[in-house]
Parts: C-alpha cells; structure tokens; sequence
C-alpha cells in the first residue's frame, strides 16, 4: 500500500498483480510525508500501530478506511490492478513453491489439495481479491481498477489521472510458469471457479 500526500492517492496492492512494479514506478513521486507499507524488499510500515502490526503490505479497504480522514479518503484517487483469478491462482502457487523442486514434477496435484485447505485459502496471497477492495457495505470501493492483463496501459491510465509521466514498467517478483490454461483439470477448474467466483463476477473474467 503507498499512501502519498503529495500527489493525493491510495494504491491497494493486491497480491500478485505487478503491485512491485507498480510501486516502483510510483515511488519516484513519493513525498516525504508519504506513507508505505511492504516488507519484501526492504521493510516500510504504515506510521498506524494497527496496520504496521499485519506485517504485509496488502492492506484492505476496511483496515484502512477507519484510520484516514473522511477527506483523504473522499478526495485521493483510490486505485488498485487485478487479475484473471484463474491465472492469478497458478502464479500464487508458484510464487509459493518457488524453492519445492517437488512441486514442479506434480504441480497439478499439489494445487487440487491446497485449495481444499481452509488454511491456505486464508493465507493473504490466496484471498480473493474483491475482499482486499469492498467497503463495509460490499461495494468496490475503488476510483480506477487496472487490469494486470493491460497493466501498461492500466498503469498509463493511472499517470494520467495523477498528471505525472508514465514510463514503461519494468518486470518484478515475477512466477516462472507456462500459460495458465496448461495447469488446469475439469476438478481444479471447478475448485478455482468456486473459490474466486466473485472475483470473476466482480471484475467480468472467466476461463
């Protein structure tokens, strides 16, 4: 999450969605009174005891909200990207056997029995992403969502509404895999179907 002052936004970094890259580029116009919260390179924490404490920098709506002024939190420009949750699914796991030779010899397997794991659809890189996005109401509280799929122009999009200069994203934290579609069974489409089916009515993707 990147809080800035200076050019009166909000970025909710959705989990495996080029937020790193995102950051980056957003970085540059961060003022000194901003804020940030991520601990993958290097640790930064929100000046708010209560966000610090998660210890992650995918910080939703409802953490948020409460702690910012009604003002900021009416007049910045709140944005996010998503992702095709059935693509967004095999980066996710992935990312998370990145040092599990194991897993590369069987990952179909492993990922029908993960998502059947209450734990692990818990886990923060898991959830579906409308959850990190709705108010208390249930609605997107966003003023722009990007799409991962179109993340240039998304993020070109975003410059434009912040009136600073978009430059082209540079790769980072990205998964090594094949196109998604290569992973999938009927079974482990049907399980993926079921747990994101309101990311995929939310943000219209589908298989």
């Amino acid at each position: 999450m990147i809080v800035s002052h200076a050019k009166q936004f909000i970025f909710f970094a959705v989990p495996k969605t080029g937020t790193h890259a995102v950051r980056e580029l957003l970085r540059v116009h961060k003022g000194p009174d901003d804020w940030e919260q991520q601990i993958l390179f290097g640790k930064q924490c929100l000046p708010i005891p209560e966000i610090a404490k998660i210890q992650h920098g995918h910080i939703s709506v409802q953490q948020i909200s409460p702690h910012l002024e009604a003002a900021i939190w009416q007049n910045y420009l709140k944005f996010a990207i998503v992702r095709n949750p059935f693509d967004r699914f095999i980066s996710i796991c992935f990312f998370l056997n990145r040092k599990n030779p194991l897993f590369i010899e069987t990952p179909l397997q492993w990922m029908k029995s993960a998502i059947k794991v209450p734990q692990f659809r818990e886990r923060v890189l898991v959830k579906p992403q409308y959850l990190q996005l709705i108010d208390a109401q249930g609605e997107i509280a966003m003023d722009y969502v990007g799409r991962y799929e179109h993340l240039q122009l998304s993020v070109d999009e975003i410059c434009n509404r912040l009136q600073i200069k978009a430059v082209p994203l540079e790769i980072r934290n990205a998964s090594a895999h094949k196109q998604y579609r290569e992973y999938y069974d009927d079974e482990l489409k049907s399980a993926v179907e079921m747990v994101y089916r309101e990311d995929l009515k939310q943000f219209n993707y589908s298989y």
